[in-house]
């Protein structure tokens, strides 16, 4: 079994995940603060940018295929070679989408 370091930007927290088990199961394990909800890679709350590596997450559904090369969802993504992580940054999909509801409650405001 293949293990890997997988080390997160700026907090000086590094652990070794395998490359059989998730990055947030090992997050979990270590005692690290790692945010998440749903566990099963839809709400990205888990979310990571990949500053170094890569990772395995064929089940994160709520990324679009490009955003699966930048960002990771630690509930999901397996590494498949040492990791530099940057947690808590989000893919632009949902970052669009905050800007949308954000809009839209501010319309809705108006309109009272």
């Amino acid at each position: 079994m293949t293990e890997y370091t997988v080390e997160f930007v700026g907090t000086g927290e590094e652990i070794t995940v395998s490359e059989k088990e998730t990055i947030l199961s090992r997050c979990l394990e270590a005692g690290i603060a790692q945010e998440y909800s749903c566990r099963v890679g839809m709400c990205l709350a888990c979310s990571a940018e990949i500053v170094d590596g890569d990772v395995v997450q064929p089940a994160a559904r709520g990324l679009t295929e490009e955003e699966r090369d930048g960002y990771a969802l630690t509930c999901m993504a397996r590494p498949a070679s040492d990791l530099k992580l940057d947690r808590g940054k989000y893919p632009p999909s949902i970052e669009a989408a905050g800007s949308a509801d954000a809009a839209g409650d501010e319309q809705a405001a108006a309109d009272d």
